[in-house]
C-alpha cells in the first residue's frame, strides 16, 4: 500500500522552525500502513527538513546559531537573489527524511520530533509525505 499526501506550512520569519510532527503522524495514521516508512519532502531550494528534539525550545535557535557560523549571508557571494546563506543551509539540511512506520505510528525517540526548516522566508511551502507498507 502506498500514499502519497502533504500540506502547506506558513512560516513567520526570514529562519523559522515549525514542528510538524502532528500532521506527519496524521496522514501516517490516516494511510492505513501499519508496518513500513514514511518518507518527508520539501520541494525547495531555501527551506529544509530534519528529525531534532522537540522538547526543548532552544534547540532550534542553537542550531540556527551553528548554521549562521558555518553559511553566515557574505558580500562575496554571486547568486543575484541574495539568498545564498540559505541554499547552503538547506544543502546541509537536506530535503528529505526517511521514516520508520511501526504499528501504525512514527517511530520517533522520547524527545524527536519532525521539524520544518526555513531559511529564506516569510513564505507559504510545501511539504510531501508518501507512506508505504503494509
Amino acid at each position: 500500500m502506498t500514499t502519497l499526501s502533504g500540506f502547506n506550512v506558513r512560516t513567520g520569519g526570514k529562519t523559522d522552525w515549525i514542528n510538524i510532527t502532528g500532521e506527519v503522524q496524521k496522514i501516517v495514521a490516516a494511510s492505513g500502513v501499519r508496518e513500513g516508512v514514511c518518507v518527508v519532502f520539501v520541494p525547495h531550494t531555501t527551506a529544509a527538513v530534519t528529525v531534532n528534539e522537540n522538547a526543548d525550545p532552544d534547540v532550534p535557535h542553537d542550531v540556527n546559531l551553528a548554521l549562521n557560523i558555518i553559511s553566515p549571508d557574505r558580500r562575496e557571494f554571486q547568486h543575484s537573489e541574495g539568498n545564498s546563506a540559505a541554499h547552503t543551509k538547506t544543502s546541509l539540511v537536506g530535503p528529505s527524511l526517511t521514516l520508520i512506520v511501526t504499528e501504525g505510528r512514527l517511530l520517533l525517540g522520547t524527545w524527536q520530533g519532525i521539524w520544518f526548516n526555513e531559511y529564506d522566508g516569510s513564505r507559504t511551502r510545501k511539504v510531501h509525505v508518501r507512506v508505504m507498507g503494509e
